[in-house]
């Protein structure tokens, strides 16, 4: 869920497939933001392909961090986002962390050859932050953090996907915090730094209080963030409710600079 990372979804069914790119554009694309209201009208046009249940207006959230993040498996671009509905990731966006340059960590013959340690990204580790006002009703801390993958490398880690898919949602998201919202949707912000979860079963939380840290656990190539809405909080029954930040859906390439 990266420039370089896995999608939700799987090659034949496809739970998880790879996007291949290169270093991330330094510029934000032009395209125009995707507003609410086509995100609820994409769920209409693709309820029936993907088994999606038309069921309520999208949440709006704030981004669930600081500093310069590049979009990518935006819903603003397809539905599903993430090429699949399974755990009901329809409405699923990742954000991968960047620096000034609009970068990641630069791509070089080692990297495309062998696994590369996490901590060699520009992100990892930086704090993440409640998108959105609630209570805590999930979350899990004791994923590794294990090594990014790029070239040949990911090829290898594509033959495991099956492996993390048996694993069900833990396997998927890695470590990981559930809140639900007022209004009863639950928000999932995934992929977290093993060991950094600050909030705990039934807490409170107000937007923008630090939840954990971006790490590269679960089904993740690079360190990033993934985000998602469902109905309710047995992600394998839930249905997926779309969201936008701010009011609008960015879309893949744009980079977002949140101070």
């Amino acid at each position: 869920m990266t420039a370089r990372s896995l999608l939700w979804s799987c090659a034949g069914r496809r739970v998880f497939r790879r996007q291949a790119t290169t270093q991330a554009a330094t510029q934000p694309m032009t395209q125009a933001p995707v507003p609410p209201e086509r995100a609820a009208a994409e769920w209409d046009r693709h309820g029936t392909e993907s088994g999606v249940v038309r069921m309520s207006p999208s949440v709006d959230l704030a981004y669930p961090f600081k500093g310069r993040w590049l979009i990518q498996n935006s819903p603003g671009n397809r539905v599903p986002s993430h090429g699949t509905t399974l755990f009901a990731t329809s409405f699923a966006i990742d954000f991968v962390p960047v620096n000034e340059a609009g970068r990641t960590a630069p791509i070089t013959l080692r990297s495309l050859l062998r696994p590369e340690p996490a901590e060699r990204f520009p992100g990892f580790g930086r704090p993440i932050l409640a998108p959105v006002r609630g209570v805590v009703v999930g979350a899990h801390h004791t994923a590794p953090d294990h090594d990014s993958f790029r070239g040949l490398p990911s090829v290898g880690y594509a033959l495991t996907q099956r492996r993390r898919t048996a694993a069900s949602w833990v396997g998927l998201a890695g470590n990981h915090v559930m809140i639900e919202t007022r209004d009863g949707p639950v928000v999932a912000v995934c992929h977290l730094q093993r060991a950094s979860v600050q909030v705990q079963l039934g807490q409170s939380v107000r937007v923008g209080e630090t939840l954990g840290r971006c790490g590269n656990s679960g089904n993740s190539t690079e360190p990033h963030v993934h985000v998602q809405a469902i109905d309710r909080l047995d992600v394998l029954n839930a249905t997926a409710v779309p969201i936008t930040f701010g009011g609008r859906l960015p879309r893949n390439g744009e980079i977002i600079d949140a101070g």
